[in-house]
This record gives C-alpha cells, structure tokens and sequence, in this order.
C-alpha cells in the first residue's frame, strides 16, 4: 500500500503593529518578525536560542556551521546567516513555511553560505555528510497546535549530539501543554550526560531553553559574564541577562 504524505498546516500570517507573525493554521505565533528589522530576534526564548555563544570564541563565530530544526519565521536562520555571517543550514518540513519565509519574512534565497533543506528533521539528522561539523544545533519543532515537540525521544538527541563538532552546542526549545518539561530534559541527558546541560528559567511565555554540550564544560560564572558583555556589544543580544536566568540543569 501506497503511504501517503502527512497533511501539513496551512500557513499564514498577521499583522500586529510593527510585527509580523507567522500562524501554522492556528492563534499560535510560530515565528515572529519586526519588519523595519527583520533581522532582529523579536521573541525572548529565540534571543536565549542563542546561548551557544557564552561557550564561543566570538572571533570564530564567521568561521563556524550553524543548523536550524525548524524554520518558523527564519529569525534563527537570518540571524546566523547576516549578522553573525555564519555558514547556516536550515531543515522544514512545510514548503508552505519555506516560501513563507521567502515571500513574507526576509529571508533571501540559498547561496553559498545559506541552504534551506526541505525534508524531515528526524531523516537530515542521520545524514552521515552533517556528523561532527555542526557548531551550533537549533531545534525548535512544533506542530500547528504548539501542543508538544515532535520530535523529543532520546535516539533524536543522540542524532543531535552526533552532528555537533567537539565543541558545539544543541539550544532546544521546550514549550508545550502536553509536553513534560522533566521528561525532555532526562532524554536530552541519556544523549548528552547530566554534566553536559545547562537550563533557563522559562520565560514569561512559558518557553524553557535547554542548552546541551558536545563536550561538557562548566565555565565559571566570571568568563561567562564577561563573554555576555561581548556578546551584547558586539550583536546587540542580552546576554548578561543569560547569564543570570541558566545554570547547570542537574546542579
């Protein structure tokens, strides 16, 4: 018998002042763009996706392969891509969302440093061609009613934690009404070890950051503040304020 694609959501968007949203068929924001800025990460929880660089040498950042699980709005990709001029990768499941991206959200096409993969997140994952050469793993996968992340089983983490370079770092994003924060967080520490993931209080939308290590390090409080205040100089994120919301998830 024939198998038959999954249906996917219809996309679409709205205005809200300055700010455009993308919807997957629901109320739910997906993604967000201030669109006198479309560079800008409009959101607090995608601002804390960032939190890979308190472990990064910024004078490398140009130098390093960012990849997105999930494409929402782009504000990731465009991020990695323009400002921090990293050689980004993106991975969605919707076309719809891509041309989305393209048509509403500012996200140029493919070139030499930027590759939008449409395919499943869970089957890029495995593609040996991605083993150890990603620096800074993004994962923000969530279907159209933002109920729970689709993919959040301790074999993906262990796909996850493959791809990342020696020192690269996984930020996730989990968010949900039926996803169990605690549960998440024990499968992410099979792949990764417990001494190798850090946690953020969730923000006032209810969004929790997770940040897990290729190879685990505890900086001290000192260097990680005073690479939030490069951070925040040199990209204009609010770094220190990182510093100050994580900590070691099992301390």
């Amino acid at each position: 018998m024939k198998k038959h694609p999954p249906l996917l959501p219809e996309v679409n968007f709205s205005d809200e002042g300055p700010i455009r949203h993308l919807h997957l068929g629901s109320e739910w924001v997906q993604g967000s763009m201030l669109m006198d800025a479309p560079t800008v990460l409009v959101h607090e929880y995608i601002q804390r996706m960032m939190a890979w660089l308190l472990f990064a040498d910024p004078a490398t950042v140009p130098k390093l392969q960012a990849m997105q699980l999930g494409l929402g709005a782009a504000s990731l990709t465009k991020f990695c891509h323009k400002v921090l001029r990293m050689k980004t990768c993106a991975v969605e499941l919707n076309p719809q969302v891509v041309l989305a991206c393209r048509s509403l959200f500012k996200l140029v096409p493919d070139n030499s440093r930027l590759q939008v993969i449409l395919g499943d997140a869970s089957v890029e994952i495995q593609n040996p061609k991605w083993h150890g050469t990603v620096d800074a793993l993004q994962v923000d996968l969530y279907d159209h009613d933002a109920a729970a992340p689709v993919l959040d089983s301790e074999a993906f983490y262990a796909d996850c934690r493959r791809v990342l370079a020696d020192s690269g770092c996984m930020t996730v994003n989990l968010f949900g009404r039926a996803s169990s924060y605690a549960r998440s967080v024990d499968k992410i520490a099979e792949a990764f070890g417990r001494d190798a993931i850090w946690a953020f209080r969730a923000t006032r939308a209810g969004n929790t950051v997770v940040l897990a290590q290729r190879t685990p390090l505890q900086p001290k409080r000192g260097v990680l503040a005073a690479n939030a205040k490069i951070i925040q100089t040199q990209w204009g994120l609010p770094a220190p304020q990182w510093v100050r919301a994580m900590k070691p998830a099992f301390a």
